[in-house]
């Protein structure tokens, strides 16, 4: 069946205006401006510009208490396209992204202009070409973050992690970094209007959005990091990443579901700046 559209009403609309205004001056700042600056000035116009769409969407973003680790994989639930921008507002990543995500209107150009890494599954010749690109970024000192489920939830449920898209990290002795990424009303409630699952389209999940009327808060809890230099199988690092954000989002029955009735018990990296 296929979600109905929203309506949204005149403060809606002119939130919309804004929307985009802000997405031409990123457009006209990626095509112009962005591939020729220092990667710092990069991340800071990434951290700015994702924090302003943000407060035009009326979402409030509550941060972490500590910076991510550098030059580290970040793998996350999966609920929106606003997930990007929200981890972009904290901490200013690369992104591994499924190949489909080139062609979404506009934000498909715009991640495929600010250090996006598409990954066409089922190919494994790719997979060594986006290996490569990846081992490039943290030998560039960048985080990287990923959505290990490889699709979007409602976020009321967690599902199966892909361990083959962990390797690089591990290949390469990066700390993997859990993040649980939560979408609430202000009275504490799920808020499912950012969703962008089943047959949901992005202008439908856009006004979902502005008709929740600034009534969308976002906690991001990250899990200590994951040393990936103890030899431990990227499936095992796989169910030990998806547990720990199944904890973030509440969801104990979810722990182990990668390794059923089993628990992970890896050690985890100090966190670093």
């Amino acid at each position: 069946m296929a979600a109905s559209t929203p309506t949204i009403g005149l403060g809606g609309w002119l939130r919309l205006a804004l929307l985009g205004l802000h997405l031409a001056q990123g457009t006209a700042t990626v095509a112009l401006v962005y591939p020729w600056l220092p990667l710092a000035w990069r991340l800071a116009l990434k951290k700015r510009w994702s924090r302003r769409l943000l407060a035009i969407l009326g979402i409030r973003l509550e941060t972490p208490q500590a910076p991510l680790p550098a030059a580290s994989l970040i793998v996350a639930n999966h609920v929106s396209w606003l997930d990007i921008y929200l981890i972009n507002a904290v901490q200013p990543s690369a992104f591994i992204a499924k190949a489909e995500v080139r062609q979404w209107p506009l934000i498909g150009w715009l991640c495929a202009h600010t250090d996006t890494v598409f990954l066409e599954r089922g190919s494994r010749s790719h997979a060594k070409v986006v290996n490569g690109q990846i081992a490039a970024l943290f030998q560039a000192g960048q985080r990287v973050a990923l959505f290990p489920e490889g699709t979007t939830t409602d976020g009321r449920q967690l599902l199966p992690f892909h361990a083959a898209l962990l390797q690089p990290a591990i290949d390469a002795g990066r700390p993997i970094t859990p993040l649980a990424l939560t979408y609430r009303t202000a009275a504490g409630l799920p808020q499912t209007a950012p969703a962008y699952a089943g047959d949901t389209t992005m202008w439908q999940s856009l006004l979902a959005i502005l008709a929740a009327r600034g009534d969308i808060r976002v906690s991001l809890h990250p899990a200590p990091a994951l040393a990936t230099d103890q030899g431990h199988h990227r499936r095992e690092l796989a169910a030990a990443a998806r547990a720990a954000i199944a904890a973030g989002l509440d969801l104990p029955g979810e722990r182990a579901a990668n390794d059923p009735g089993q628990e992970t018990g890896l050690p985890a990296r100090p966190a670093l700046a």
